[in-house]
């Protein structure tokens, strides 16, 4: 897949401000959804902020060469909820996260400690293409659901979809049009003019519901703009996001060994879950830009940047940071691999932070729209994954078996759960897969 622009290349910087934006949009729904979900008055601006520092963290173990964003992982949603429970306040729960989130990234350090005295080939050896490329497949179509159910979600509870559908459908439609007919510019930002055309359309339906009383065609919830001005003071153009450290602080005298017991047990394991979805990312990304990140700028290097950039992520916006396979998704449909645009967004992602209308303005953005959005992304994701079998000889049963299990396993949602450990569809289907792959090699060697 040729890029328009490669890893070392420099956009013009307007052209940069653009298509980092982009990136913020197609990452900005699930970072700040995660704070959302687990609530305890977790700031949604916090997140985003942590979202860019452990961005620009990751970039500089990698040395600028590994073009993704790190967000908010959905994978620590139970580790999280576990930090708030299992504390007597909630300055208690803010120390859990940034503890939780050390020992995590600690998890990646030593992996990656590993990795640099051992090699990678094990991995290749591990999780050749039959095993990798599924894997891949199944973290989109795992994603699969979010974004249909998204799509289909109207504003009112218990209202009708068909509008938020057509809103959805119209953005899916102009991000397909612009991508594949679009002249350099119309194909570099598809996502951007895809939203703003979806956008447009449900603010269209909304007036037309509100001139004539029809709940069911205002797909689009203005309260938190209008919210926002409703008092008129400094906080409505510019706010200090809530940062975990500052809720936290004070509290650490109130742990005990009990409380740092359950969250090593909440948070440790995942780290290992998520190494793996790690691994499969940047095979992905490594596919997408023809170059194997895992050998430059080294999996030790990514593991380290994604370890470290987690923890000081956290420590800011709590939540604990990963990959994400929607920015890869953007690299791929854009064809944009620069880092620079990564960057970029890192540092928009911090400074909108601060911009409380500009925060709220966001959240306006129907989920609809991110539906239509996020059915290419997640979609590319899978078709990348299915592209790394197309080498593999699938007439061998060997291979053919190991597909299979990993793709049912993935698309059947196959979950396992030990307290406050979830171990997710595409980590039980990874495990399948080389189980599987190693047993029929085996077999294979003895005859």
């Amino acid at each position: 897949m040729k890029m328009i622009y490669g890893v070392k290349d420099k956009p013009k910087f307007h052209q940069l401000i653009v298509f980092a934006f982009q990136q913020l949009l197609a990452i900005m729904a699930a970072t700040i959804a995660v704070p959302m979900i687990v609530g305890n008055g977790m700031s949604t601006s916090a997140a985003l902020f942590g979202a860019g520092i452990g961005t620009l963290v990751y970039i500089a173990f990698t040395r600028a060469k590994s073009p993704v964003f790190l967000g908010s992982s959905f994978a620590f949603l139970g580790s999280m909820a576990a930090a708030f429970a299992g504390a007597t306040s909630a300055g208690l729960g803010y120390v859990g996260l940034i503890i939780g989130a050390a020992m995590a990234g600690l998890v990646y350090v030593v992996i990656a400690i590993v990795v640099k005295l051992v090699g990678v080939k094990w991995i290749s050896k591990l999780m050749p293409p039959v095993v990798i490329g599924p894997i891949v497949a199944i973290i989109g179509l795992s994603l699969s659901g979010n974004a249909i159910g998204d799509l289909q979600k109207p504003v009112l509870e218990g209202g009708q979809n068909y509008v938020a559908i057509i809103c959805g459908l119209v953005t899916l439609a102009v991000v397909m049009l612009c991508s594949v007919y679009g002249k350099k510019t119309a194909r570099l930002i598809p996502f951007i003019i895809g939203i703003l055309a979806g956008y447009a359309v449900a603010t269209a339906f909304y007036f037309i519901g509100k001139a004539t009383g029809n709940a069911d065609l205002m797909v689009i919830d203005y309260s938190a703009l209008v919210d926002n001005f409703k008092t008129i003071s400094l906080q409505s153009f510019v706010s200090l996001p809530d940062f975990t450290f500052i809720k936290a602080f004070g509290s650490f005298s109130e742990l005990t060994p009990a409380y740092i017991g359950t969250i090593a047990a909440a948070f440790t394991p995942v780290a290992f879950v998520v190494f793996a979805e790690h691994i499969a990312d940047h095979k992905n990304l490594s596919s997408i830009i023809e170059h194997d990140l895992l050998e430059d700028p080294g999996l030790s290097n990514t593991l380290l940047g994604d370890g470290v950039g987690s923890m000081v992520g956290a420590f800011f916006g709590g939540c604990p940071n990963t990959t994400y396979g929607e920015s890869v998704g953007c690299v791929a449909i854009t064809k944009n691999a620069s880092v620079r645009t990564i960057l970029v967004t890192a540092i928009e992602a911090i400074l909108i932070s601060f911009i409380t209308p500009f925060v709220a303005f966001l959240s306006t953005i129907p989920s609809c729209v991110m539906g239509g959005v996020c059915i290419a992304l997640y979609g590319f994701i899978a078709v990348s994954g299915l592209k790394m079998l197309q080498k593999v000889d699938l007439d061998d049963n060997r291979n053919l078996f190991t597909a299979s299990v990993i793709l049912v396993a993935g698309v059947g949602g196959m979950v396992l759960n030990f307290g406050n450990v979830t171990i997710t569809e595409v980590a039980c289907a990874l495990i399948l897969g080389i189980l599987t792959n190693v047993m029929l090699s085996k077999k294979k060697k003895s005859k």
